[in-house]
């Protein structure tokens, strides 16, 4: 009885836990229920976000927009619009001020529903049966211009075996009986007379009906207009937005910063070199051509140029096993040079300077007149250089305004003065000008990218080259063309220049004479170049004997010899060199 009255105790209290626990579990239900409703019972709202800033890509563009809001407690969906269509999702950044939690973002393509106005109802009844009824009476006349057609087909057929029927063509005995041939003819010329009447009974009731189908098609176009023209569809246009979702504890007040990623937008560099003559300097304009299509105009916008692009390969590349194994087969080297170079769209061509650049002689001056004007602030004045890890970013003070029309609009973002040293090269053994060409250095602090330049002596455009700083050594050799009043002249010294056999080897001695005259009224520095042959061949040997003051480099055969002129002066200088080789081979040089 004992254990009995103690079974029955216990199951009283798991009852009674077990009534707990439901009582707790309702009011915990209860109370989620309640919260759920408070949090999503706001209604959403819907804000204009106008563009304020964007940073322009080499290819592509980061767009900033900027909104207000104003929400109640709880969880509330803030909607801006005024997006680009050509958005990447996944780039989204929302930033907000206020007492609010961001807990979600997303982009979607909303289609409004239409609306129901006096423009959308129904066309009047006479109008719905006057259409109705020339449709019915285009399909029935169309059904008796298929059965005229048939019926013409039925005839022709008919007529055409009657003409080619063999009983008239001599089979039989047809033509011993001229009884038989005359009537085979009357019944022939009857038939077929018969035939074409009816035939062309049946062309006249076509092409009335085909007349008739074009009347009727037109008075049903007509009225199908006049059915448009005063029932139009609305056209439905998506409208790209981006959902903000908010929860707030209390009403809540502040502005939305946000900023994406959009395609069909980039810039080209642009270079523009000056010198002039006066003044000794060169500066370089570093312009953007600016173009996008992002769907939006960009109006009166902030805008910043990045070296950067977003859709270029960020991974590391990683090397792969090198297998190696017998060769057994040798393609062309220089088919695979070329191919190489067309898969990187290398451009010779656009590597050297133009030929209308290199040709045009000029004199060059360091004195200027003392006259200093005031010249007009320009817009790279407004331009910021914000040096990144891996590009660089010119931050524009100055508003533009580019439509999307994927046009190239102009911006200038940056203008200075060339670190500029000038020198006079001569290479006489290919050309006997002497060519005036500006050091720059220090390019590496501009952050260019490779890209085609104007060059402008004086305001006169003189040609173009190409800038490639991934192939400068801090410094860019521009040549700004001949100087006539210097002349360098090589002379191959032929009582010097002899050849002679010496036991087996043959030795043949090469000399020249290069005369330099400074012309002008000031002194210059010139380097004159050549260079003297080489060999991997172990049967050739090179002696250079004599080169006077100059400097060789042993890798290339460079031959620098670096001269100071004063003015009028001349200076005459002599080198030579010698080639041995096996007298029984012939050695091109």
């Amino acid at each position: 009885m004992y254990i009995l009255g103690q079974i029955s105790k216990l199951k009283i209290q798991i009852n009674s836990q077990s009534n707990q626990n439901k009582t707790m579990k309702i009011k915990f239900l209860f109370s989620f229920a309640l919260l759920s409703f408070a949090l999503f019972a706001n209604e959403p709202l819907t804000v204009k976000g106008p563009l304020t800033g964007v940073t322009v890509y080499m290819q592509g563009a980061q767009l900033q927009h900027k909104a207000n809001y104003t929400i109640k407690a709880g969880v509330s969906e803030v909607i801006v619009e005024g997006i680009s269509p050509q958005i990447s999702p996944s780039t989204i950044q929302v930033k907000a001020t206020g007492a609010v939690v961001i807990l979600d973002s997303k982009y979607e393509f909303y289609y409004p529903q239409p609306t129901n106005n006096s423009t959308t109802g129904e066309l009047p009844p006479k109008i719905r049966a006057a259409i109705k009824a020339l449709e019915d009476s285009v399909i029935l006349v169309n059904f008796e211009l298929r059965d005229i057609s048939d019926e013409i087909e039925v005839l022709v057929a008919a007529r055409k075996i009657i003409i080619s029927n063999g009983a008239v063509k001599g089979q039989g005995k047809v033509n011993d009986s001229i009884q038989l041939l005359k009537s085979t003819v009357d019944y022939y010329t009857t038939k077929v007379s018969e035939l074409n009447k009816k035939i062309s009974a049946l062309d006249r009731q076509k092409v009335k009906k085909s007349d008739l189908i074009s009347i009727l098609d037109t008075r049903l176009n007509d009225l199908r207009n006049y059915a448009e023209q005063n029932n139009p569809t609305p056209e439905i246009k998506g409208v790209p937005r981006i959902v903000i979702t908010f929860m707030a504890k209390e009403a809540a007040t502040g502005k939305i910063e946000l900023s994406y990623l959009a395609s069909n937008a980039g810039w080209t560099p642009l270079y523009d070199i000056r010198s002039e003559a006066a003044s000794g300097k060169i500066s370089l304009t570093y312009k953007a051509q600016v173009r996008q299509q992002t769907g939006l105009d960009w109006n009166d916008v902030k805008l910043s140029i990045s070296t950067n692009n977003p859709y270029a390969n960020k991974t590391k590349p990683e090397l792969s096993p090198w297998y190696i194994d017998y060769q057994e087969y040798r393609k062309d080297l220089s088919e695979k040079a070329k191919q190489r170079s067309a898969a990187y769209g290398y451009d010779d061509a656009a590597q050297s300077v133009n030929t209308s650049a290199m040709n045009m002689g000029f004199m060059y001056s360091t004195q200027g007149n003392g006259i200093v004007q005031q010249e007009a602030l320009g817009a790279e004045a407004f331009t910021t250089i914000v040096q990144q890890l891996i590009s660089a970013e010119f931050k524009i003070d100055l508003n533009y305004s580019i439509a999307s029309d994927n046009q190239n609009r102009m911006v200038l973002v940056k203008q200075t003065e060339l670190n500029t040293s000038f020198r006079y090269f001569a290479v006489p053994k290919l050309d006997p000008g002497v060519y005036l060409v500006a050091q720059m250095t220090k390019l590496d602090e501009l952050q260019l990218v490779p890209a085609t330049a104007n060059i402008f002596f004086d305001g006169t455009y003189i040609g173009e080259t190409y800038l490639d700083p991934t192939t400068m050594d801090d410094t860019l050799n521009l040549s700004l063309g001949k100087d006539p009043n210097i002349v360098v002249k090589r002379t191959l010294l032929k009582d010097q220049s002899k050849e002679r056999i010496i036991q087996d080897k043959k030795e043949r001695n090469f000399a020249y004479n290069i005369e330099v005259r400074n012309l002008k009224s000031s002194e210059i520095d010139l380097i004159i170049q050549d260079q003297v042959p080489l060999t991997t061949n172990p049967e050739i040997t090179i002696e250079k004997s004599n080169l006077g003051k100059g400097t060789l480099d042993d890798k290339t055969g460079l031959i620098e010899w670096k001269l100071k002129l004063k003015a009028k002066e001349n200076l005459n200088f002599e080198y030579d060199f010698k080639v041995r080789h096996p007298k029984d081979k012939i050695v091109q040089i």
